[in-house]
């Protein structure tokens, strides 16, 4: 038997100060649904399911509703599973009728011989396995139309990088029987041209699980983690023998370095022990273990 463990981040940018108490919050029941999971026996992903699912369900992040918009307005969600013990994977791209994204990815994971589907073919692909489609409204809340409308006012090459609002949430996951599986969920950058997908669901970039080396999900500027296909590349620095906190700290080095990107990351190895960093202002986070809980806006 092995201790399960579990690890989430709520996104990582510039959080402003109204938004840093909804985001703990929001992170800690994120926490508290995957850990059920876990302690009742579930699989990592169960708990890396049911941990997305409550903050895609919670306007404070950007991921289901609440998503910042894209240029036309819209919401655009992007999601991907992975399964440590098999390699797996479930993926949904520029679906704007799916209240929780991350549930389709899971369906595509166990139902299809595919790894990926986008937009109108990934809401009939769930709609097909008794997913109920939503109207696009439903996931467009005041708050962001506003957002949206502030930027578009003060046009885009005057918006700081790191304000810009690049964000996802994700989880990684080890349960009892000693797997791993990591998600990540996101409704992109706020003004994104309609169409445009960023790292959260492809597959090695913002998200990748594998038993052999970790698990890993991470957040941030979507661009510059593709280039770089940044989770298979800290996945495999833990399987040449960093532990996940030195993997995690030197992606997001390398991120700098290399292409003068931002993000953050969550690490985890077959062992249990767990990764976080970032270097953008705020990041949420928090972990759960048999012997600790912790969690943070900063770390």
């Amino acid at each position: 038997m092995h201790k399960p463990v579990l690890v989430v981040h709520g996104g990582g940018w510039a959080i402003p100060d109204d938004m840093v108490e909804a985001h703990l919050t929001g992170v800690r029941a994120a926490m508290a649904a995957g850990w059920h999971e876990l302690e009742r026996g579930g699989t990592a992903l169960d708990a890396v399911e049911a941990a997305v699912k409550v903050m895609e369900d919670d306007e404070a992040f950007d991921a289901g509703r609440g998503s910042f918009l894209n240029r036309d307005g819209r919401v655009q969600l992007d999601a991907l599973m992975m399964d440590g013990a098999t390699l797996r994977a479930g993926g949904v791209g520029c679906v704007e009728r799916i209240r929780n994204p991350i549930h389709v990815a899971r369906i595509v994971l166990e139902e299809s011989p595919h790894v990926y589907f986008v937009g109108p073919g990934a809401e009939r692909f769930a709609q097909e396995h008794g997913v109920l489609l939503i109207e696009n409204q439903e996931l467009v809340i005041a708050r962001e139309v506003e957002r949206l409308r502030r930027m578009q006012a003060q046009g885009e090459s005057k918006v700081d990088v790191f304000s810009a609002s690049h964000d996802t949430v994700g989880a990684v996951a080890l349960d009892s029987k000693g797997n791993m599986a990591a998600a990540t969920s996101t409704g992109g950058t706020l003004n994104k041209t309609p169409g445009r997908v960023g790292d959260s669901s492809l597959i090695g970039c913002g998200c990748y699980a594998d038993n052999q080396s970790a698990a890993v999900s991470t957040t941030g500027w979507g661009e510059p983690i593709m280039k770089l296909v940044l989770g298979k590349w800290t996945a495999d620095r833990v399987a040449a023998g960093a532990p996940p906190q030195q993997a995690a700290s030197e992606a997001i080095s390398y991120l700098q370095r290399r292409l003068s990107g931002h993000g953050g990351i969550i690490v985890l190895d077959a062992q249990g022990r767990l990764g976080i960093a970032h270097n953008t202002p705020r990041m949420a986070w928090g972990f759960t273990t048999p012997e600790q809980q912790a969690s943070g806006i900063k770390r």
